[in-house]
């Protein structure tokens, strides 16, 4: 199991420029390389940074968006934590067998005015000193760890100023995604390179689509409903419902358990949107979400916000059915689904994060390493056990945390 980057952290000391081989960065970055290989490691502490503010964290996630790069079959040239009047100030020189050079630019987020610029001036700098051959083989990417306007900002800047030629952009989530696809799937480096220079400049659709048919898939056939119908506490407390007993319709049956992601949208965060949704008792689903024409009043869904954890569960009062009219609910044509709930938990102040200890002990590992690629688990609807259930609501089989 893969030592928490907090601890890694403490281990290798203060992260500066300070050069030398017995160094705080050298040791980290050595570190990475011989301890990072598996892309669901690099996912935990990718989020872990996410999740921790300061220099430190900082300065690790720079280092690790540059063992993705690594990853994907790029040598890469790991750049400094802070600028200094001579050097150029990129965060990573990525170069590929096939002839291309990435100039990486690694930002915490997207809620401040990105000068495109400087970037564009980081890559003249490198072929004004010859390590990059020219503009045809280079490209400036944005990798973005929070986007809180769902890179909105940035991508129309790139568009408007007329370098979609010479920029890209991406979410983390998104490298991490096309980290997985290399490492666990065996896409080969050149096809990899054909999604990062596609006609636009926004990389996320591609790969979230990719990434999307491949969760379906790793998700498997439907758990079958064999757990016992049955209420796992004497009586709710006011800030954890119990999960109830089948509606009396439902005698027969059983109570379903789901997981559904939750990402960021143009305006809110991933935990914005669950708070403006499940915490107003409803949430809405597109056309071909999977699992959503099964999901009937009693069943439980847990949420999980996208580079933060489970932050939220809910029962479902109303099954999923087409509204004209939802208040609160941005795009109907897409999400023209809402399901209704009659309980609900936020826990948006103390998510459950879904780390290898976790992993370790969910059903739907069972029989994997839980350090390989798991984004495929977070990033469609996927349906639970009831055991995996309370694990990632921190409920214990009487129904408490």
């Amino acid at each position: 199991m893969a030592i928490p980057l907090i601890d890694v952290l403490k281990l290798v000391g203060t992260l500066d420029d300070t050069p030398g081989e017995d160094t705080a960065r050298s040791r980290f970055r050595n570190y990475l390389q011989a301890n990072v290989s598996k892309p669901g490691v690099l996912r935990d502490y990718i989020e872990s940074c996410c999740g921790n503010s300061g220099d430190q964290y900082n300065r690790a996630l720079q280092d690790l968006i540059n063992r993705a790069g690594e990853l994907l079959g790029f040598k890469v040239d790991y750049g400094r934590y802070k600028g200094v009047i001579g050097e150029i100030g990129h965060d990573g020189l990525w170069s590929s067998p096939a002839g291309l050079f990435v100039v990486a630019e690694v930002k915490t987020t997207d809620a401040f005015s990105i000068d495109t610029a400087t970037l564009l001036g980081y890559v003249d700098k490198l072929i004004s000193g010859k390590k990059i051959t020219d503009r045809e083989h280079a490209l400036g990417l944005y990798i973005i760890a929070r986007p809180d306007h769902d890179l909105a900002q940035l991508e129309n800047s790139i568009v408007a100023e007329q370098h979609v030629n010479q920029l890209r952009l991406m979410s983390a989530e998104s490298l991490l995604k096309l980290t997985e696809l290399a490492c666990e799937y065996g896409i080969e480096h050149e096809k990899l390179l054909m999604l990062i220079r596609p006609s636009g400049p926004r990389l996320d659709s591609v790969i979230d689509l990719m990434a999307e048919l491949i969760a379906q898939e790793k998700q498997g056939p439907e758990i079958p409903s064999s757990e016992p119908s049955k209420p796992p506490s004497d009586a709710p407390t006011a800030k954890q419902p119990e999960i109830p007993p089948a509606l009396p319709n439902r005698q027969s049956e059983t109570v379903q358990y789901f997981l559904v992601p939750v990402g960021a949208d143009e305006d809110e965060t991933a935990a914005q949107v669950v708070r403006r949704t499940v915490g107003n008792k409803w949430f809405a689903f597109g056309d071909h979400t999977p699992h959503r024409g099964s999901m009937r009043a009693g069943d439980w869904l847990c949420f999980h916000a996208s580079g933060v954890g489970v932050v939220a569960e809910a029962s479902v009062a109303v099954p999923p059915r087409k509204k004209e009219h939802q208040p609160g609910l941005k795009d109907p044509q897409a999400y023209p689904w809402v399901v209704d709930f009659d309980q609900i938990n936020l826990r948006l102040d103390s998510p459950i994060i879904i780390d290898s200890e976790m992993r370790a002990r969910l059903d739907k590992f069972k029989g994997k390493n839980p350090n390989a690629a798991w984004g495929w688990f977070v990033q469609a609807v996927g349906k639970l056990t009831q055991h995996d259930f309370r694990l990632l609501t921190r409920r214990s089989e009487s129904g408490s945390e």
